[in-house]
């Protein structure tokens, strides 16, 4: 078999293997192992050992279970909740105001727990119910959730930016900053949009009248400041050149559980136990994807997949942004298919050098690449998002859910495109703090 005939294999047993509910680690371990033992004999199977450590032998990942472990700690925490009403104090008297509220709250929300489905429950289980008490519809209601949602991904600090990081051996520093601009650009279109269409429709909100009094709108800030300051603080360590990632991120751990601590009086030992259950579950869950893919990626390039590949979309004579439009397309489907980890670890070695090489930088690929994870987070069949919205709004079908956050995907759609006129969205800031990037 050629080595394109044994990709085309490859892929079609890891879909079947994960489209039945397999962990993504084992079966990418499995499919890595039958491959190597049919193709190369059982005494590829030494260096098993070795290549799976390699994986996650990397002082960058230090700061991956410290920043699970600040967002964890935030998710228990009421921290949602009082996000969703200091802004709504602000803004209820804007017309979509109280859906701008929401959206602004995931988006902080979501910057502190770097998790989408923690950030569509966290702030939807109050902002939903409060979002159709005051006339708004339910698809809008529910798909401004779940797109406000996908903005954690992308907003610093970032857990996939980590992991892409790692598997390009790209600066997660300069990755944080690549997606601060891109991020708050997404959060203003979907805020934008809402207010938009809130005044086309003249939507009329039961309480558009309310006013609350400078006291109410103060009394709740130092219980969301703290956290805000958390963000601020690990951005400027960063990239003042205090502290690398991983100090960061564990003082910045450290901080988020004093807080919840302090603020919201969570000393009981169970609810701490809970927080460093769960850190500790997600940990290793994206560890183990760490390190078996690892194990795959030197799987396709020891049968010469991945070379194969690359040679191929290399020697096709297109044009440099049609091939960008194919690789957005191919990243879509995945999407819909897999979750954000486990395409980046999957794809970014695959992809990197093809994208450098037609001249695209590498942090503003990781941006769109990064946006296209998000719009598989609100697309079917897979669609995290969609389905914890379903969960918490059990009586909201999960088509209406679906047609609300469409106008989202759009945007984000939009989005790339705007990224793709003006990369300086992407590039400007890292290069204005951190200088131009080696190689880059």
């Amino acid at each position: 078999m050629t080595p394109l005939e044994i990709g085309l294999l490859i892929a079609v047993v890891t879909l079947l293997l994960l489209g039945t509910g397999m962990a993504i680690a084992f079966g990418l371990g499995f499919v890595a192992v039958m491959f190597m033992v049919i193709f190369e004999g059982p005494d590829s199977l030494s260096i098993l050992a070795e290549n799976f450590f390699s994986g996650i032998d990397s002082f960058a990942l230090v700061s991956l279970p410290m920043f699970i472990l600040m967002g964890a700690a935030v998710a228990s925490s009421p921290a949602g909740r009082d996000l969703y009403l200091a802004l709504d104090r602000w803004m209820n008297r804007v017309p979509g105001g109280i859906i701008a509220a929401n959206i602004g709250a995931c988006s902080i929300f979501a910057a502190l727990s770097g998790s989408s489905p923690a950030t569509c429950a966290a702030i939807g289980k109050m902002g939903i119910p409060e979002m159709r008490k005051r006339g708004v519809p339910d698809g809008i209601a529910t798909g401004s959730i779940a797109a406000g949602g996908t903005l954690g991904i992308l907003i610093p600090p970032s857990i996939t930016m980590i992991v892409y990081g790692v598997a390009t051996e790209t600066s997660i520093g300069r990755l944080f900053l690549a997606g601060v601009l891109p991020g708050l650009m997404l959060t203003a279109m979907f805020i934008g949009w809402v207010l938009l269409f809130a005044w086309l429709r003249g939507w009329k909100f039961s309480e558009i009248t309310r006013r609350f009094s400078l006291r109410e709108k103060l009394e709740i800030l130092p219980k969301v400041l703290p956290f805000l300051a958390i963000i601020i603080g690990i951005l400027y360590v960063l990239y003042g050149g205090v502290a690398t990632p991983s100090e960061a991120a564990g003082v910045g751990a450290l901080f988020c559980i004093v807080f919840v601590i302090v603020i919201y009086r969570m000393w009981q030992h169970e609810r701490l136990w809970l927080i460093f259950r769960d850190s500790t579950r997600e940990s290793v869950m994206i560890m183990m994807i760490i390190a078996a893919s690892e194990l795959f990626s030197y799987m396709m390039s020891s049968l010469y997949v991945t070379q194969e590949i690359a040679q191929l979309i290399a020697s096709l004579d297109i044009n440099r942004w049609l091939l960008m439009a194919l690789i957005n397309v191919f990243l879509l489907v995945a999407g819909m298919f897999l979750p954000p980890v486990a395409i980046i670890l999957m794809t970014a070695p695959i992809l990197l050098p093809i994208v450098t090489q037609a001249g695209f930088d590498p942090y503003w690929f990781a941006v769109i690449l990064t946006i296209n994870m998000e719009i598989g987070l609100i697309t079917p069949p897979v669609g995290l998002n969609l389905f914890v919205i379903n969960g918490i709004t059990p009586d909201i079908r999960l088509p209406a859910i679906l047609r609300g956050a469409l106008p989202f995907v759009l945007l984000m759609v939009v989005g790339i495109v705007l990224l793709s006129l003006f990369p300086a969205i992407a590039t400007w800031l890292p290069e204005r703090l951190m200088g131009p990037a080696v190689g880059g």
